[in-house]
């Protein structure tokens, strides 16, 4: 890209040209967006804290990008993060203060561009592991190579594009409250302080609790379901299977509170829990002649399956949950 492409002039102080000389891209990652899964990154040799803070902080971000607009940047006081998301991909890159932003979305249009035209979209659906494109990296590279000491390549975009699609789309400058806010709501953690005033979160949903999950609703709309139709015939019969109902209810209440609990985190959660359970248990026995042995077994497997995996659902600091 030539200095009239970067709006640098002849006429410009050597010091103004001199910035581009600067590693102002200091590390960029490839992302999908459902998952945050890393798909390919940058190598980085820096010891910066405040970059490894960013990278920290990319993580973050990574993991809630479907909420975020398809482009943004969080500021900070001498790195800045800007991302740009397309066709279920996040370009996501760490660059110095200093450089425009019409200049680190120039580098992400670009790195868009060759990862669009090198790698398969079926394979980065199909992914399964952190960083299946390796062989990618060393095209992030040497495009982060050529922005740093030549000012890019501009593979498919221009500079002057980039600044007018800017001027009428407005960059979205998120903060870094919102988000942990978001990626708090996103992966159902509630985050908490901890006596010595270390920020907790719960760990992640893992597939059995996702799969608990799924049995709990479908027991809960089973309850609601029997509920609701049993009120028709209670009215007809002058109120003899009030009881019924009430015990259906009464189950369809517990299995949405099981689901809040597994979700969420709640002070007395084991209390709760075995609350919660008693109730299930008692509803169902209470059943017993409208539901089948097998089908009380199922009602009742999946309530305990379910106040187990909450109770093994811990706190975890948030310093564990480590950068890109």
């Amino acid at each position: 890209m030539d200095d009239c492409i970067l709006g640098i002039g002849q006429n410009e102080p050597k010091n103004v040209k001199a910035m581009w000389t600067m590693s102002l891209i200091l590390f960029a990652l490839v992302v999908r967006v459902r998952d945050g899964l890393p798909l390919s990154a940058s190598t980085d040799f820096q010891h910066n804290p405040e970059l490894q803070e960013k990278k920290q902080q990319l993580r973050t971000i990574s993991k809630t990008l479907s909420l975020f607009p398809d482009r943004g940047a969080v500021k900070g006081h001498d790195l800045n993060i800007y991302f740009l998301s397309s066709e279920g991909v996040s370009y996501m890159s760490v660059c110095d203060a200093s450089l425009p932003a019409a200049m680190a979305f120039c580098f992400l249009e670009d790195l868009r561009w060759d990862f669009t035209a090198h790698m398969d979209s079926a394979k980065v659906a199909l992914a399964a592991r952190p960083y299946p494109f390796l062989e990618f990296d060393n095209s992030i590279a040497w495009l982060q190579q050529q922005y740093n000491w030549k000012g890019g390549p501009a593979l498919e975009v221009t500079l002057a594009e980039v600044q007018e699609d800017l001027k009428t789309r407005p960059l979205q400058i998120l903060t870094l409250e919102e988000v942990e806010l978001t990626n708090g709501s996103a992966n159902g953690y509630a985050e908490t302080f901890s006596e010595s005033g270390q920020i907790q979160r719960l760990e992640p949903v893992t597939v059995p609790g996702i799969l608990s999950l799924v049995l709990n609703i479908m027991c809960s709309s089973l309850n609601l379901i029997r509920g609701v139709h049993l009120i028709e015939h209670t009215f007809q019969d002058d109120y003899e299977g009030i009881w019924n109902v009430v015990a259906f209810l009464l189950a369809f209440l517990c299995c949405v509170g099981q689901c809040h609990l597994y979700l969420f985190h709640s002070s007395l959660k084991r209390v709760k829990c075995l609350v919660l359970l008693s109730v299930v248990v008692v509803s169902n026995c209470f059943l017993f002649g409208l539901r089948n042995v097998w089908q009380l077994l199922f009602h009742l497997a999946v309530a305990v399956l379910v106040t187990l995996l909450t109770l093994n659902r811990k706190l975890q600091d948030r310093t564990s949950d480590c950068g890109v």
